[in-house]
């Protein structure tokens, strides 16, 4: 009888002390899961749920200095947004153009690609396009920008997108500051025409700051990861 009570006494303490442990790490589990969702959700745009600058920045420059031969940078800026936030719909009709537009972005570039939105109607992509294919698919993008967006029931709106693209093989150079740079010179040159523009030498040459063209909005600041 005391040979049982000697045996169940060890246990019952070893029990009582796992649970008593076991209450701290549940809780510094749930802790660490809700930590990490709100860390992956400021990592996204709360609107389109694209990458931000920073997260964008950093998976982008993994892409380019890993597919250098095949990388293709791309930036986007809606045409004549200001008039839709401006119209009978309001913010509500430009809001819905822009989460559109981040759609249609991310089935363009597919999974293994990094999609963000800079700010504003500016948008930025980075995926792996070969040379014998990026005309075309330059072309299949803007074609899928300038869809119109329904932005309530029955009441569609026209859009446009202006589109410039730059690549580490046409520019000689992986920095990722120089090929948004050469992409945004090159999507002005082509603004308002209805097509993309591949970015050549001459278009990384234009002055800028923090990699964006001089006077573009949000070249006083950059995401920290650039």
């Amino acid at each position: 009888m005391a040979s049982t009570v000697r045996v169940q006494a060890p246990i019952g303490q070893r029990a009582l002390f796992l649970t008593t442990l076991a209450v701290p790490l549940t809780g510094w589990t749930v802790h660490a899961v809700s930590l990490h969702r709100k860390l992956a959700a400021a990592r996204r745009d709360p609107l389109t749920g694209l990458l931000g600058r920073d997260s964008y920045t950093a998976k982008a420059r993994q892409i380019t200095d890993r597919y250098s031969a095949a990388a293709l940078v791309v930036l986007v800026d809606l045409d004549h947004f200001k008039q839709i936030n401006d119209g009978p719909g309001g913010h509500a009709a430009g809001d819905r153009v822009l989460a559109a537009t981040a759609t249609r972005l991310t089935a363009w570039a597919g999974s293994r690609s990094a999609v963000g939105r800079l700010g504003g109607d500016e948008f930025a992509v980075v995926v792996r396009i070969g040379p014998a294919r990026r005309e075309l698919r330059l072309a299949q993008l803007t074609q899928l920008l300038a869809q119109p967006v329904e932005v309530e029931d029955g009441v569609l709106v026209d859009v446009a997108a202006s589109v410039g693209a730059a690549s580490p093989d046409v520019l000689g150079t992986t920095d990722l500051s120089v090929l948004q740079r050469a992409a945004d010179a090159a999507m002005y040159a082509g603004k308002h025409t209805g097509r993309a523009v591949l970015a050549g030498p001459q278009h990384a040459t234009v002055p800028s700051i923090n990699g964006r063209r001089a006077g573009r909005p949000g070249t006083s600041t950059l995401g920290r990861a650039a």
